[in-house]
């Protein structure tokens, strides 16, 4: 919203007086030279001379600095510049001074904004191939085993192939989470919170990346037995964080 500027008359007002000022001691010697000197006269002409210099003075200062004003505004791009054209003008340097500094402040911060962002999608694409390998490997790692005989093992068929699926819905979810870079720029990245079982959240998150951790050497597994612990959070987002802090967990 357009702030209404400070109007000032303050340096019309001195000016208009040392204008006057001078034309009155000119008109003065004048009289005196001429010797037709009038007090009336004298009064009148000061009066006049100072409500003419004052009225020009303070609408050719307006112009003058509307015109400049305006023509910061648009090569800056800081403010529409359509937005003067019912604001009146200041005279008054110092409300001038801080009302731009205020919309150069303003633009600092959006641009920092638009920095952070920059990097966050940076990251965000950095890690994405990532995130896609993880499952990916995961469940061809399984599909592999069982193509080289583990097939004919119903048990561990029937194990490995809901791995697999684990895996695969982990694609999903990662292919999903594309989205919320569009979501976040745009501001509406929202959390779907929803009771869900951590516990079973965790589990499925080991089973995932069971292979991975084989792979290393590092067994993923409860210290003890817990009972379903149900908290209120968004799903997708805290199996995402498990993912991630594990997946490091293993690597390094």
């Amino acid at each position: 919203m357009p702030v209404k500027f400070k109007k000032t008359y303050k340096f019309a007002a001195y000016t208009s007086g040392y204008i006057t000022v001078i034309l009155t001691m000119v008109l003065v010697l004048l009289l005196i030279y001429y010797q037709s000197f009038s007090y009336v006269l004298l009064f009148l002409f000061a009066f006049l001379c100072y409500v003419i210099s004052f009225i020009i003075i303070q609408q050719r200062v307006e112009k003058f600095i509307y015109k400049r004003i305006k023509k910061i505004y648009d090569d800056v791009s800081l403010l529409d510049a359509s937005s003067l054209s019912t604001q009146p003008v200041t005279t008054n340097m110092e409300t001038l001074t801080k009302e731009v500094e205020r919309f150069a402040h303003a633009k600092k911060l959006e641009i920092e904004t638009l920095k952070i962002r920059e990097n966050y999608r940076k990251d965000f694409i950095g890690n994405i191939a990532h995130e896609l390998k993880t499952p990916l490997f995961t469940a061809q790692g399984y599909l592999l085993t069982l193509l080289d005989g583990a097939l004919d093992d119903k048990k561990v068929s029937e194990k490995y192939l809901k791995r697999a699926h684990k895996g695969i819905e982990r694609l999903i979810y990662v292919v999903k989470d594309l989205d919320m870079i569009t979501q976040f720029e745009s501001g509406d990245l929202d959390l779907h919170k929803e009771a869900f079982d951590v516990v079973e959240i965790i589990q499925n998150v080991f089973d995932l990346l069971e292979m991975n951790a084989s792979n290393q050497k590092v067994t993923l597994t409860f210290e003890t037995s817990y009972n379903p612990i149900y908290v209120y959070a968004d799903k997708e987002r805290i199996r995402q964080v498990l993912t991630n802090l594990l997946v490091n967990a293993i690597k390094y």
